[in-house]
């Protein structure tokens, strides 16, 4: 593919642009570490991007998009629209490539992700979750200033930037055991990450897992079509999995590779983050730890070349010392 195709902002999102990305992030960024856990006699494989300096993979797709942005782009600016994950991930690379960054976040986000998208040079907006219209705050504010909109999944830099991970884990798995994954259980909220990981490994089976309630991921896929979250979803702990419809982009790739959804439950979460914890000392978000949710519920048959991700790690102090102690 040309590089004036990977520019285009209507392609769809490529093999050969997660490989670019996968260059880009390489430069700046260590991989995360893959880590093996015994579950039931099988060891898999666990990405850590918790351990990002963002503290989830969104950093990935955020510096993806932004040092593509032309000059005159980047001295307009960039807004955007997330939970937390994806606020820091453009404004770490928003501050690093001196472009200004307006982040729209719901009033209810953690205040960890509040606190540390601020910290980080951004000018943050909130909105109410259930009623406000992130989408239409953040086109309506770019069309007053001339930024420049980065979508948290519906965007085809953010899939091939996501998709990065998928790169290091296909290697990494390579590397230390001689066999690429077989099969690899994402953590999906809008799709991005997973998505961006089925274009890495196209020989791989791929596994999107949401909470319950908040499964229009799964529906979708099982439906044939897109299908938004039900009218009056549960609350959940997995803030940054609360999205109310995917996208084409993200289903489309999904749906014609075949993936399988699954929905796991918050005491299921909730077990997978005291495992993350005691077993490899890792903080992982409720949202981050679905993925080992569905494993350790039994609702994946494992294989020895199973990949899982753990992809955020931003969580209220509060919070994760009352899910840890719990039984």
């Amino acid at each position: 593919m040309t590089e004036q195709y990977l520019m285009d902002p209507k392609r769809k999102p490529s093999l050969a642009g997660v490989e670019r990305a996968a260059g880009k992030i390489a430069a700046i960024l260590p991989d995360t570490p893959l880590l093996p856990i015994e579950i039931e006699g099988t060891t898999i494989w666990c990405k850590a991007e918790c351990l990002q300096p963002v503290g989830a993979f969104k950093i990935r797709g955020g510096w993806h998009r932004l040092t593509d942005l032309t000059d005159d782009q980047k001295k307009r600016g960039v807004v955007a629209f997330s939970s937390g994950n994806h606020a820091q991930g453009v404004a770490w690379a928003a501050r690093r490539l001196g472009v200004p960054a307006t982040i729209i976040m719901p009033g209810d986000a953690p205040r960890a992700k509040l606190e540390n998208t601020r910290a980080l040079g951004a000018k943050v907006i909130t909105y109410d979750r259930m009623n406000g219209d992130r989408v239409q705050l953040a086109d309506d504010l770019a069309q007053e200033t001339g930024a420049v909109v980065v979508p948290s999944f519906d965007d085809p830099w953010i899939v091939e930037g996501q998709g990065s991970c998928g790169i290091e884990i296909r290697e990494q798995m390579l590397a230390r055991t001689g066999s690429v994954p077989d099969q690899i259980i994402v953590c999906c909220g809008g799709g991005g990450l997973a998505s961006g990981t089925a274009l890495a490994n196209p020989a791989a089976r791929i596994f999107a897992v949401e909470p319950e309630g908040w499964d229009d991921m799964k529906r979708s896929l099982e439906q044939g079509e897109i299908v938004p979250v039900e009218p009056n979803p549960p609350a959940t702990d997995c803030d940054a999995l609360q999205t109310l419809t995917v996208s084409p982009i993200t289903f489309n790739i999904l749906h014609e590779r075949k993936a399988t959804g699954i929905a796991v439950s918050a005491t299921e979460v909730h077990h997978a983050m005291r495992v993350a914890f005691e077993k490899l000392r890792l903080v992982v978000e409720p949202g981050g730890a679905v993925a080992l949710a569905a494993v350790l519920a039994g609702k994946i048959p494992m294989t020895d070349r199973t990949a899982i991700t753990l992809s955020g790690g931003n969580v209220d102090n509060q919070l994760f010392a009352k899910i840890i102690a719990a039984d």
